[in-house]
Parts: C-alpha cells; sequence; structure tokens
C-alpha cells in the first residue's frame, strides 16, 4: 500500500525537487509550507533561490490537474497541497496553534487518523520537530535522499599487507596488476591510494596509485613535488599533492580535521599551476559565508573590504605561502614581482594581473569558468544542490578543489552525513576524473591536533 508523506518547508527550501524523492508514494505538502516558501521569495541567497524554484515546480504540476485534489507525478506517485485536514484542536502540551511547525504537525495527526491502515510519515529537517511528531504518536523521519554514512565515508587510500616479493615486483617494474572483481574486499576505486607493507614486518613499504585503465598500481609522481615551497609532511599530503598537481584529475575533495593542511596544499599546487606553469588562467578561491556563532552584522567598505574578514583564513594561508621564497621569483614578463612578503600587495598585484581572484560564494551562480583552478574552502557547510551549482560553472580545462570537515558544520540544517561534500565524495568515488584523500595526521601545530583529537 502506498505510504504518505508530510513534507516539511525546510526539506522543500533544502531540496527544490524533493516532491519527486519519494517514488509512487503520495506527497502531501501543507498550505501553511506554501505561505512559508512565500516568506522567503524575495530573499537573494540559496533559500530565496530554491523557494522560487519550489513554486515554479509546482506551479508546472498544477497544469495536470486540481492541486488540492492530487496530481500525478512522472514515478507513479502523487502530489497534494493540504488545506483542510487540520486537527488543530487536538494539539495539547502547550502547542500554540498558529505555529507553523504545530499547524503541519496537526496536517499529519488528521492523516494518521483519516487513513490508519497506511503508514503516515512526517518528513522534516527539523530536529524538535521530529520529537514533537513522536510525542504525538506521528512517524517522522529525517530527510535522507542526500545523506551519506559517514562513519562509512570512502577514504581515498588503504592498507594491504603483501608479500615482499610483491613491493620488489612494483619498484622492479613501476607496476603491479591489481585487477578485482567489484564483490573483492581488495577491489579499488579510480584514483585510490594504496600502501603495499610488507606483512613479514620488516618496514618495507610502497606508496601506489590505482589506474583503471592499466588495471593495476603505478606509482606517484608528484608526491614529492615542491608548489610554492610548500611540500607534503606526511603520507596524506602526498596522496593529496598528487591529486592536486596532476592535470587529467578535475575533481579533488580533501576531508580532514582542522590543521591538516587541506587549504594551504590547495592553494600552493593552486598557485604552482596557475602563476608558475601557467596551465590556468585563473586562480579563484571561494568559499561559503556562513558565521561562527552570532553574525556581527553589517560590514563597511567595498565588496574587497567586507570580504576580508571572511576570507581571513584564505589570506593567512597566502601569508605563509608568499613568505616560502617565492615572492622574487622573476616574471615572464619584463618586470619582477613585488619584493615584499606583505600579503596584501602580493594578492593586489596577482589580482591585477587577473591570475587570482578572492571571491563569495554568493556570485558564482551564474558564470562559466574555463582554464580554472578553484578552490572551494569549508564546503561542508554546502548543501548537494549548492556543490551541483559549483561543479556544473566548471568550464572546458578547469579543476576544482573542494575542502572541508564533516565535523565542523556550522550550517543550521546540515550535518555530517547530508553535507555537499561528504555527498560529493561518495557520488564521484568511482569517476576517473575524480581523486579523493581524507586527511589524518595535523601539522598545524602539537596544540591543534591535541584540540582536534581531545576536544
Amino acid at each position: 500500500m502506498k505510504k504518505i508523506f508530510i513534507i516539511d518547508t525546510n526539506v522543500l527550501l533544502h531540496d527544490p525537487q524533493a516532491v519527486f524523492r519519494f517514488q509512487d508514494n503520495e506527497v502531501v505538502i501543507p498550505l501553511i509550507a506554501i505561505e512559508e516558501m512565500d516568506n522567503q521569495k524575495r530573499r537573494q541567497d540559496e533559500v530565496g533561490r530554491n523557494a522560487r524554484r519550489v513554486a515554479k515546480v509546482i506551479d508546472e504540476l498544477r497544469q495536470k490537474g486540481k492541486i488540492f485534489e492530487g496530481v500525478p507525478l512522472d514515478n507513479g506517485g502523487t502530489l497534494k497541497v493540504e488545506m483542510n485536514h487540520q486537527k488543530v484542536e487536538k494539539l495539547s502540551g502547550g502547542l500554540g496553534k498558529f505555529k507553523a511547525d504545530n499547524r503541519i504537525l496537526a496536517v499529519a495527526m488528521a492523516y494518521q487518523e483519516e487513513f490508519p491502515d497506511r503508514k503516515v510519515a512526517l518528513v522534516t529537517k527539523d530536529t524538535y520537530l521530529r520529537i514533537k511528531a513522536d510525542v504525538a504518536g506521528i512517524g517522522a523521519e529525517d530527510y535522507k535522499t542526500d545523506k551519506v554514512n559517514i562513519e562509512e565515508l570512502y577514504p581515498g587510500n588503504v592498507e594491504f599487507r603483501v608479500a615482499p616479493e610483491t613491493i620488489n615486483q612494483f619498484y622492479t617494474n613501476s607496476f603491479l596488476p591489481w585487477e578485482k572483481d567489484e564483490d573483492d574486499p581488495e577491489a579499488l576505486y579510480p584514483n585510490q591510494f594504496v600502501s603495499l607493507i610488507d606483512i613479514n614486518g620488516t618496514g618495507q613499504s610502497a606508496l601506489c596509485r590505482y589506474n583503471p585503465d592499466k588495471k593495476g598500481l603505478t606509482p606517484m609522481l608528484y608526491g614529492n613535488a615542491e608548489a610554492w615551497g610548500i611540500r607534503a609532511r606526511n603520507k596524506e599530503q602526498r596522496f593529496a599533492m598528487e591529486l592536486l598537481m596532476d592535470e587529467n584529475i578535475r575533481l579533488v575533495t580533501l576531508v580532514g580535521q582542522a590543521g591538516t593542511g587541506k587549504t594551504l596544499l590547495a592553494v600552493a599546487a593552486g598557485l604552482e599551476k596557475t602563476i608558475d606553469q601557467e596551465m590556468y588562467k585563473k586562480l579563484v578561491i571561494t568559499r561559503p559565508i556562513i558565521p561562527l556563532g552570532n553574525d556581527i552584522g553589517y560590514l563597511p567598505g567595498d565588496k574587497e573590504e567586507k570580504m576580508r574578514p571572511w576570507m581571513s583564513p584564505i589570506y593567512d594561508n597566502l601569508e605563509f605561502i608568499f613568505g616560502q621564497g617565492k615572492d622574487a621569483k622573476k616574471d615572464k614578463g619584463d618586470h619582477e614581482k613585488p619584493k615584499t612578503n606583505n600579503v596584501d600587495t602580493m594578492i593586489h598585484y596577482f589580482k591585477e594581473k587577473g591570475q587570482l581572484e578572492l571571491e563569495a560564494l554568493t556570485y558564482i551562480r551564474g558564470r562559466t569558468m574555463p582554464r580554472q583552478y578553484i578552490i572551494v574552502d569549508e564546503a561542508q557547510n554546502l548543501t548537494p544542490h549548492e556543490v551541483k551549482t559549483i561543479l556544473t560553472r566548471a568550464g572546458e580545462g578547469t579543476k576544482v578543489v573542494l575542502t572541508g570537515d564533516p565535523y565542523q558544520i556550522d550550517h543550521p540544517y546540515l550535518d555530517s552525513n547530508s553535507n555537499g561534500l561528504t555527498y560529493v565524495v561518495e557520488k564521484f568515488k568511482g569517476v576517473k576524473l575524480a581523486g579523493h584523500v581524507t586527511f589524518i595526521k595535523g601539522e598545524r601545530s602539537e596544540l591543534a591536533q591535541l584540540a582536534a583529537e581531545l576536544i
């Protein structure tokens, strides 16, 4: 028997296509949810855009029939905007009858009473509403369509203990056949990194990368590369440098705790590939504008001055990189780069040359970005739809790097399982143009590493 799903406003604002994600079941949108979205439509951020998208979706479905009676969906289900099924008089325990969440709960209660033999579920990303629904005896669940299990997130690398002869064979031939069936626990994804370790405990080892075209393990080419004076300090950083410097990898995802070097390596590699090697026209660095704690409100100045507080972590990394001795290197033109370690002077110089852009994520929409090296920092604060928007901006020859820590999320409706960064990691793990690394060891300082582990 078909199930009945009552959809909360925040689900639709999170995913404008949510009504199509429930297979052949009945989807019900309370009228109060339409009113709430109407109140958000003038916003210029992602919430406002999603509110307008939902309106367009429902308006198109309205052409199929009377939306308050239910219209068919292509997947065999139905969509209905419900106005009359509200048992607000049954709300008790101090629940206000005019609060939007409680009116949505009342719709679910009415449906459960009318259809006792069918499963009725309230779908919401609001934890408090799920708690209230459970108290009222209504089945409630989170919106799980775009969720991944963070505990089972693809790590990007694996260790295998093998005979020493196998390691010797790899070093001798610079190749090791590795063709495994998909059901084999030793099967590998494209560009997955492998640490071969001597099973006898002699300490002999080899770091490899799986090549799906050759169906085997190949040596790393860029793991020990230097990018603007920055070198990898541990195994995971070597894996990351391999992906960041490889022209054939168009999407790189770097996940790890604070201080593991994700952003620093990405920015250094971007400068190397853009300014020194000129493989890309421009290095674009961006991050979502989501505050930690209370927002400080209005910021004075032009766009660049307003952006400075939000981009401070990027400035910190650039300042560290510019102090590594690359700032006085001669340009290919008739003049030198400014002989200074001042980060603002250096950034202004490369901006003037059109080789560097620090941009708010808000302004990326609608752009086409060919031959650019794009770094999206703090990508764990993006929804899957927002990440999709960014990736679809990539033009011919563009490389995109997403960095972040899924356990440090400031977005009110995202968690470690539902954010855009982890979603992309899982969706692209079988793609040859993509690569992923999970960082383990902190390199910022001993204190930073202890804080990440203990707090």
